[in-house]
């Protein structure tokens, strides 16, 4: 166990580690599967690369978002195949790792913030379809973690075209 040194506050990864060995004290089986499967992607994001290195809890978050991702779209394609109990599956493993990820924007609070974004663009002399790039350049910092790159790029077409 790591001593504290100034920092007394617990990583988002130790957090994981904490919460896998509860679910796995509580028979837990698709909380500790998911939380197994997600902690190995992180550790499998600390040793890509050339030297290995702790991942900050920022980096952890995208790799949980990364994971949460996979899910969603496992879940769709085996709903798609007909394969509905493997879809219920994925989709309760995301519930499981939404848990550990900053609350999702609304589409109100999402809507706005393209909105502000178009309007800054639209000043800056970018209009309709071309502008999307700027807009999306303007809106990713604000949003980044809080929605979705498919949900946003909607959203920026959608207010661009209108």
């Amino acid at each position: 166990m790591r001593t504290c040194d100034n920092r007394c506050m617990t990583t988002l990864k130790s957090k994981l580690q904490e919460d896998l060995t509860a679910a796995i004290r509580g028979r837990d089986e698709l909380r500790s599967s998911t939380l197994r499967l997600t902690l190995s992607a992180i550790t499998k994001e600390e040793v890509a690369g050339k030297t290995a290195r702790e991942l900050s809890d920022d980096e952890v978050q995208k790799v949980i978002t990364r994971e949460a991702k996979k899910r969603r779209e496992a879940a769709e394609a085996f709903a798609q195949g007909g394969r509905a109990e493997q879809a219920e599956r994925e989709k309760a493993e995301g519930v499981v790792l939404a848990e550990y990820l900053p609350k999702q924007l609304s589409d109100d609070e999402l809507h706005q913030i393209v909105a502000q974004a178009v309007e800054e663009a639209k000043s800056a002399g970018a209009e309709g379809p071309r502008a999307m790039g700027q807009v999306m350049k303007i809106v990713n910092p604000k949003v980044a973690g809080l929605a979705e790159g498919g949900r946003v790029a909607a959203v920026v077409k959608q207010l661009l075209a209108g």
